[in-house]
């Protein structure tokens, strides 16, 4: 389906109270100057007072005052489209955040103030029986009676009514509450049950967004909740201020295909794409009412062009070397999913339990429980899509199937007859006593699924696996070192015959690291001897601030962070640091912290930074690279921004950007900065260092859609793979079926090209006709063009740039 609003590229920009909706405005002569042709906002209605992110929305009925509020947002789309932009908005519909003082979520305060008689009770996914009819607040510091016999909490009144408070937390009182009676018995008669915020894993009785208990559940899939949170967004695209939305998260939706069928039917089928990760040749359900997915899919294979395979075991070697063993990535993935499964979801567990005995009463708890965890360990997707009484599709079934048996190798020998039964109702089959818990759990187990995933996987195994960390990306698969020319060709034609308006992204708010680091360290697959080398005089040289506690694991992969973001300070770097060891989960957890090992991370950090020698020897392996790392930047930038799909340019990512994972990535942006080198290329002037090359292809490109979107986004839109005859370039066509009129060319895997002695004779066949490289200024006349005069070296000599984006000079141009 082709959607009639879908843009040509977007601009994401991550709001906050230090750049308001207010900022956007004044950011927008310069972003249409770039070439874009949409705004993407990042969350914008009304989150927790002072949200430095937006998916902690306490009320959908309004635009965010800390961003400016609603006004503020109507001068933004004015601004727009007044310089020919559109707006597209994040929308957060699985989740809200639990109640503050200053950021009151009034539908849960409600439900807490009144529980199941409230009118808001179906908001909210909440197990009531499994607490008796109470929400569990996991939000104390110790046990109930130690904060009560401490003085901690105490009553008090907000907006004239009585409330418990505890330091930062508030929560309403039931009505008829005796409040001068003591406080546990003050407590004892509330719809909710203050609890420490260690039983959350384990006693939680309300779905939350992944592990985090203050993200609770919406229940979306009731069309009055679905009205209610989604009314201010629906009039924004029917109004026509909003132009599209990407939805968050869906795989949390109770039924993904309902929410977005729902959806369309109330935004006239607006541009909509989804925040969804594919595993391997995994594709989005073709009934879903979207664009395609968000990115993830496409970042995979456009990052893997510009990675040498011949790396791979070279680099296997040097990890085992300095770790003292070989990794197994499927061995820690799978030990990642079952401590997950087991312990930081045991209370989504404990919940999928409680409906299979009351769908099954007939299996053995145990069993059964068993055969739960090795399905949510098993999975190899984030989850499959079973709606209740609809048959399974093969392929779900299969998956879970296999998933079954992939899981006990792990969490051990399964019980046959709970194997069937638990199967049984995950494929929605089979007799059941309790024909409504069985249907829940069909829904429940798939909701199940994605936590176990991205938890074990994203936020676990991939700081634990360190052959080449710049693989170990959201969506990403670090098994998969390098995708050869035709591998690509294959997904950019199928993109385009299939989802030809899905998103295509290099850089998110939730990847691991920026586009530019995982550039940089595409390179040691280039040079793996070289670094090799590189990384055992390193660690000489960080003999002095190495205490015992630190393991060449953590060493390791902080090495291949200082070299991918380097110059980094060293607050970026400890804050780095610490979160990586605490989501590795190996020697420190968020919930467990380990204060000596701790240090040990901070001292060596602080070191690598301070320490003359060693900023040098980092600065060396920088340099030494810059040709490797120049082309991997421009490559993948350029292909990104002209494949098939809608680009997303994440904000600031049009210069070099070397951030790391959240928030470091939330950065504020120095857009006076780009809009003045920007003004200066435009002007003429030659790029003089590599963020001015990243900007003229970037904006190059962008420019170039936005003129011939025919070629891109338009019915007519064609891709054509062209043949370089050698594997350090990559070509291809765009245009309609009127023939080719843009080429890009762009140059892969430079550091064996350089030992090589470069392109050689290869050539690139152009279409006939004349071509203007909108990147160098330069013409060709169509027929074979060799590759070193495309992305070579220029006829005087210096140094040309290792991508070229050819145009068709029209004869009115000629």
């Amino acid at each position: 389906m082709r959607y009639a609003t879908a843009p040509v590229s977007t601009h994401r920009l991550q709001l906050e109270p230090d750049f308001t909706l207010a900022d956007a405005v004044a950011r927008v002569g310069h972003l249409a100057t770039l070439g874009v042709t949409h705004l993407y906002l990042s969350p914008v209605l009304q989150a927790s007072s002072g949200s430095k992110h937006g998916y902690d929305v306490v009320d959908h009925t309004r635009v965010a005052e800390g961003l400016g509020g609603d006004e503020a947002f109507a001068q933004l789309v004015e601004a727009a489209h007044a310089a020919g932009l559109g707006v597209v908005v994040d929308v957060v519909p699985n989740h809200m955040t639990t109640p503050t003082p200053l950021s009151l979520n009034r539908p849960l305060w409600s439900v807490l103030r009144e529980g199941r008689a409230s009118a808001y009770a179906t908001w909210f996914d909440v197990d009531w029986d499994a607490q008796d009819g109470r929400i569990l607040m996991p939000v104390l510091g110790s046990s109930l009676d130690d904060v009560l016999a401490d003085g901690e909490l105490e009553l008090g009144e907000h907006e004239g009514e009585a409330v418990v408070r505890y330091y930062d937390h508030v929560f309403p009182v039931a009505p008829g509450t005796d409040v001068t009676a003591p406080l546990a018995d003050v407590l004892a008669r509330q719809h909710y049950r203050l609890a420490s915020w260690t039983v959350g894993d384990s006693e939680l009785n309300y779905r939350r967004f992944f592990d985090v208990t203050s993200l609770i559940a919406v229940r979306v899939e009731v069309p009055e909740v679905f009205d209610a949170t989604h009314a201010l967004l629906v009039d924004g695209i029917r109004s026509g201020a909003i132009d599209g939305l990407r939805i968050d998260h869906p795989d949390g939706l109770a039924d993904p295909e309902g929410y977005l069928a729902r959806l369309g039917d109330e935004t006239g089928d607006a541009w909509v794409v989804v925040e969804k990760i594919l595993e391997g040749d995994e594709t989005l359900p073709p009934t879903w009412r979207t664009a395609g997915t968000t990115g993830y899919d496409a970042m995979l294979r456009v990052g893997g062009l510009f990675v040498d395979p011949s790396g791979a075991e070279p680099l296997t070697d040097l990890s085992t070397e300095l770790l003292g063993e070989r990794q197994d990535l499927e061995a820690i993935v799978a030990e990642s999913k079952r401590w997950v499964v087991q312990v930081m979801l045991a209370t989504e567990v404990s919940r999928l339990l409680r409906l299979v005995a009351r769908a099954r009463p007939d299996l053995d708890e145990a069993a059964a429980r068993t055969v739960v965890e090795a399905m949510l360990v098993g999975m190899e997707r984030y989850r499959v899509y079973l709606r209740p009484g609809t048959p399974a599709h093969a392929d779900d079934a299969a998956e879970l199937q296999a998933a079954a048996s992939r899981g006990a190798h792990v969490v051990g020998e399964l019980d046959p007859a709970a194997v069937t039964g638990v199967l049984d109702l995950a494929l929605g089959q089979g007799s059941a006593e309790d024909r409504a818990a069985a249907d829940e759990f069909v829904v429940r187990f798939q909701q199940t699924c994605g936590p176990a995933m991205a938890k074990a996987i994203e936020d676990t195994a991939y700081y634990r696996h360190v052959r080449l960390v710049g693989l170990n990306e959201v969506g990403g698969d670090p098994t998969l070192v390098g995708v050869p020319a035709a591998d690509f060709h294959r997904f950019a034609e199928t993109l385009l015959a299939e989802w030809p308006q899905a998103m295509t992204t290099l850089s998110t708010h939730d990847t691991k690291r920026a586009e530019d680091v995982r550039a940089r360290l595409f390179v040691l697959a280039e040079r793996p001897d070289a670094w090799a080398t590189w990384v055992r005089r390193a660690r000489v040289l960080a003999d002095d601030v190495r205490a015992d506690e630190l393991d060449a694991l953590t060493e390791y992969f902080l090495w291949q962070t200082v070299v991918g973001a380097w110059p980094i300070s060293e607050e970026r770097l400890q804050a780095y640091a610490l979160k990586a060891i605490r989501e590795s989960k190996l020697h420190t957890r968020w919930t467990e912290p380990d204060e000596a090992y701790e240090a040990a991370v901070e001292r060596f950090v602080t070191g690598i930074v301070t320490t003359p020698a060693v900023a040098e020897h980092v600065e060396s392996w920088v340099a030494s690279t810059a040709p490797e790392t120049r082309a991997n930047v421009l490559g993948q930038k350029l292909v990104q921004l002209t494949m098939p799909g809608v680009p997303d340019v994440y904000q600031g990512t049009d210069l070099v950007d070397l951030s790391l994972v959240d928030p470091d990535n939330r950065r504020l942006v120095d857009y006076g900065e780009r809009r003045d080198r920007l003004a200066r290329l435009d002007g003429g002037a030659e790029p003089v260092d590599l963020h001015d090359e990243k900007l003229l292809v970037t904006a190059a490109a962008l420019r170039t859609r936005r003129e011939w979107p025919e070629c891109f986004t338009g019915t007519d839109a064609t891709y054509v793979a062209l043949d370089t005859g050698t594997e350090h370039a990559l070509a291809f066509g765009r245009g309609t079926s009127e023939g080719v009129q843009v080429v890009v060319v762009a140059t892969r895997l430079a550091g064996r090209l350089a030992d090589g002695g470069g392109f050689g004779d290869a050539s690139v066949a152009l279409p006939s006709g004349r071509w203007s490289d909108v990147v160098s200024a330069r013409t060709f006349e169509g027929g074979a063009v060799r590759l070193a005069e495309l992305v070579g070296a220029s006829d005087d000599g210096r140094a040309g740039l290792p991508v070229a984006l050819l145009v068709r000079v029209t004869e009115e141009e000629a």
